[in-house]
């Protein structure tokens, strides 16, 4: 099979081969997507002495994702192959209303407090929707005028690179399981023959597994003394159980915490689609059209936080699988969406994936996180963005140390409520408002075709 040219349709591989990617895409994105819930519960744990137990757990947060994502293909007209999984912008929310401790909060439960939280990102979801109406008011091509590669492609660049501490983190606590997985996957990208040569991911993961069960079943521990695999979970999960839902609340205290944090996730919402329409070469933003992509994104984060699941976020390790494997149909994703959904029912199997170790996780991620930057260089590149202009250079730079140089974000005070900027959303606004300030702004979306075709959002 010669992977030079893309499969845009699935079917031609037929349904064991597109049931193997469809998996593939599932262990991209499971790690960041439960790593949320688990982090959001030990806030609560903290700040309440009980974690959260309903509502802001793995198999709800799966279920969220999976049905998020089909979704958000649905009203993106079944067009743009991206996976929704947990955003990791709202976590400094969650920690402020965790720590709550006046008026209504005062001696409030762990869950009591997260449905709160929840309330607040189904407001921030449905924020999603006035950008849409906005764009389809006024066009996407007067919205891409403020948004040229100058400004996407840098975002896009620190997409992953703003990622690369976390595999470093993953992957240092056994650098041999993930110099395995990282191994793996290059070989049978660069070597592999036929199908196993667009599942590398899948591959790498399967096999740096089955040699964690071979050291782990030896005796072998992780460098810092602890087991390689833990199994406790897994034999406290049932076999068959309903996600432990739980409805949101609403105060004007949490929303006031959350909804704001939207302004980031809208701003990293477009770099991320931008990628995905570098990578497949699909005009994404025109058709189905930006407004599209940000409804489903909006619609899928706001039921999310109703039924007390995290905001959802397309996921840029799933594009990553994308630039790999070179399969662009987006139903291999709706199938990764509809085993987390069926996965969220099964408490034993979502807890015999969560005991994959996080050093082959950081060395999956190796590959996934540097393909997005790379991604961001492509869109420079190829687009031809002239960078002896200092216009164009003083953007690029302001975006890439906002990116990069906040790794907490920036975290302030309004009304009496902190609200939190991420890297990527500092990174984004500061790239926009240049572009607007600074003079000789010429790029005009749909005008260019060459260069919108480089930027891969080129015209029908």
């Amino acid at each position: 099979m010669n992977q030079t040219q893309p499969i845009r349709d699935a079917r031609k591989l037929g349904v064991s081969k597109m049931l193997l990617l469809g998996v593939q895409h599932l262990f991209a994105m499971f790690g960041a997507t439960i790593l949320v819930p688990i982090l959001v519960s030990g806030y609560f744990q903290a700040a309440c002495g009980e974690p959260v137990s309903r509502g802001l757990t793995v198999s709800v947060t799966l279920f969220c994702a999976g049905v998020g994502t089909l979704l958000f293909h649905v009203l993106s007209k079944m067009k743009v192959p991206a996976f929704l999984g947990s955003s990791f912008a709202f976590l400094g929310g969650f920690a402020t209303i965790a720590n709550l401790s006046t008026g209504k909060y005062a001696g409030l439960g762990a869950n009591e407090k997260a449905a709160y939280a929840c309330g607040g990102i189904v407001v921030a979801g449905l924020m999603y929707l006035v950008l849409a109406l906005i764009i389809r008011l006024v066009g996407v091509k007067r919205v891409m005028h403020f948004l040229p590669p100058v400004v996407t492609g840098p975002v896009i660049i620190c997409i992953g690179l703003s990622l690369a501490p976390s595999a470093i983190g993953n992957a240092q606590t056994n650098w041999f399981l993930a110099l395995i997985a990282l191994g793996v996957v290059i070989v049978f990208n660069v070597w592999g023959k036929g199908m196993f040569r667009i599942i590398p991911i899948l591959m790498g993961v399967v096999i740096a597994y089955v040699a964690a069960l071979i050291m782990n079943a030896c005796g072998i521990a992780n460098p810092d003394g602890s087991a390689i695999l833990n199994f406790a979970s897994v034999a406290e999960a049932g076999y068959v159980g309903l996600p432990p839902f739980q409805l949101a609340k609403f105060d004007i205290n949490a929303i006031l915490i959350m909804a704001p944090i939207a302004i980031a996730t809208m701003m990293e919402h477009v770099g991320d689609i931008s990628a995905i329409s570098a990578t497949t070469g699909n005009n994404f933003l025109e058709d189905p059209g930006l407004h599209r992509t940000l409804m489903g994104d909006g619609l899928a984060t706001a039921l999310a936080g109703l039924i007390g699941g995290p905001a959802n976020t397309t996921y840029g390790e799933n594009t990553g699988v994308l630039e790999l494997s070179k399969v662009y149909d987006p139903v291999v994703i709706r199938i990764a969406a509809v085993f987390a959904i069926l996965i969220s029912f099964i408490p034993k199997l979502s807890a015999m994936i969560g005991t994959m170790p996080a050093s082959i996780i950081g060395g999956i991620s190796f590959i996934l996180y540097g393909m997005i930057s790379a991604i961001g260089v492509r869109n420079i590149v190829e687009n031809k963005v002239d960078l002896t202009k200092s216009r164009n250079l003083i953007i690029c730079a302001v975006i890439l140390v906002c990116g990069l140089g906040f790794t907490n974000g920036i975290t302030f005070t309004a009304h009496g409520t902190s609200i939190t900027l991420t890297s990527l959303a500092i990174a984004s606004i500061a790239g926009i408002l240049l572009n607007i300030i600074l003079p000789g702004n010429d790029y005009e979306f749909g005008v260019n075709q060459s260069g919108d075709e480089n930027q891969g959002v080129h015209q029908s």
